[in-house]
């Protein structure tokens, strides 16, 4: 059965100096607890292992993921994705849990309806819900294709609080529907979505009670990121008006960038240092901006720029290591779309190969995982030199357009068709 969407997300890394961007949270070996991860970068302090032989990693488990492109995420041995399933005769997005050992379905909450706008024909992907949950502590935070925010009790499926945002806060929807995935802050949960002067909004996590909201942004398909710029934590979001980076705490609005935008822009920002790169695709293609603070005044200035989809990101996010950025630069090729490595600081491309399409990476240490858009896991070296792989496995059927997770020794991903986990040797 083919299934969902448009888009799917991760993304770059950070590395910390004195006055650079430092790691969002220490990270995790055993959880990837949310869309970018325990750091928020798509990087994890988890090893790939040994790179695998000719008949992959060990396959755990399998289990059918109907319709969708959101990825999974682990926290506490409870695994979570959306799908769309029949809900009392109509087709209707859920958030499902799994048992992260055995693969054994643990409960599932239907949100809306599943009303979609014809997305991923081009790929053969079909439609269907592509917010990834985030899991803290006992808690799952979804946030439906329909702009609809929930809080579910990890282990039992409950409804702890929701939201819907265009009845509560006047929230239009975009083309293809939502994308974003929740961020948990500070103890909030933050989301874009709002009318004016609600474009940006920040939930108590316990009881759903608004803290703050304010701006007149249009959102994208982008989810926010997260990191430390010249000490201060901030939450970057990406509009359709360009970068807004806004301090969790209370939404004041520190610097913004203007940047073009065309149809739909699915990849996050990325964060290297002081630098702040951006990307889209339907021509729009990607540039780099230097974040500058003076006492309390912030700026930014643009360190270089590359219009065009010859170097774009159209929903796969880059993760970086060391100033250079490894992920997919494609627009619409897919099945054999290249993976690119590509300095941060100047948009030089290092080298490009070719035969992965538009899926998604994640990072660690000095290792990229790949998924690829036909169900390969990819193994390479993230180095500037040349492209290294290190393995190759098939692993899933149907259209993968969702980022791959590693928590402990477990590789986690999922298609349009099934999810499965697989064990990494050490």
């Amino acid at each position: 059965m083919k299934t969902t969407i448009l888009f799917s997300l991760v993304t770059g890394a950070a590395l910390t100096t004195l006055h650079a961007a430092l790691p969002a949270k220490p990270g995790s070996t055993t959880d990837w607890p949310s869309y970018r991860g325990p750091n928020g970068n798509g990087s994890t302090a988890a090893d790939f292992g040994k790179a695998w032989n000719t008949s992959g990693p060990k396959q755990l488990w399998k289990a059918e993921t109907s319709n969708g492109f959101s990825s999974i995420t682990v926290s506490g041995n409870v695994a979570a994705t959306l799908v769309t399933r029949d809900f009392e005769g109509s087709p209707t997005e859920h958030c499902v849990a799994f048992d992260a050992t055995s693969g054994k379905e643990l409960w599932a909450m239907p949100l809306k309806l599943a009303k979609y706008d014809g997305g991923g024909k081009d790929g053969g992907g079909g439609d269907g819900a592509r917010s990834t949950p985030t899991l803290d502590g006992d808690k799952v935070y979804v946030y439906g294709s329909n702009l609809d925010l929930y809080c579910f009790d990890a282990k039992s499926g409950k409804q702890v609080w929701n939201k819907d945002i265009p009845k509560e806060y006047g929230g239009k929807n975009i083309q293809w529907q939502n994308a974003t995935s929740p961020i948990v802050e500070e103890g909030l949960v933050i989301v874009g979505g709002g009318d004016k002067g609600a474009a940006f909004l920040a939930f108590d996590k316990a009881n759903g009670s608004l803290r703050w909201k304010g701006e007149d942004d249009t959102i994208t398909h982008a989810t926010p990121t997260v990191a430390t710029l010249h000490g201060v934590r901030q939450v970057i979001f990406f509009t359709q008006q360009g970068l807004a980076a806004v301090t969790p705490k209370d939404g004041k609005v520190l610097w913004r960038q203007p940047y073009k935008f065309s149809t739909s822009t699915a990849a996050s920002p990325v964060v290297f240092e002081d630098i702040v790169y951006c990307s889209a695709g339907y021509g729009v293609g990607s540039g780099a901006y230097k974040i500058a603070k003076n006492g309390s005044d912030w700026s930014s200035s643009e360190i270089w720029r590359k219009e065009g989809n010859s170097l774009a990101n159209h929903w796969s996010t880059p993760v970086c290591k060391d100033g250079y950025l490894y992920g997919m630069f494609q627009f619409k090729e897919y099945g054999n779309g290249p993976v690119k490595c590509v300095d941060i600081r100047t948009g030089e491309t290092k080298w490009s190969q070719a035969g992965f399409g538009p899926g998604n990476v994640i990072l660690s240490g000095s290792r990229v995982l790949a998924l690829s858009d036909k169900g390969e896991l990819i193994l390479f070296d993230a180095s500037p030199d040349a492209y290294k792989e290190l393995a190759r496995a098939d692993v899933l059927d149907g259209k993968c357009w969702s980022t791959p997770t590693l928590a402990g020794d477990r590789i986690f991903a999922r298609s349009t068709k099934e999810a499965g986990a697989f064990q990494i040797a050490k």
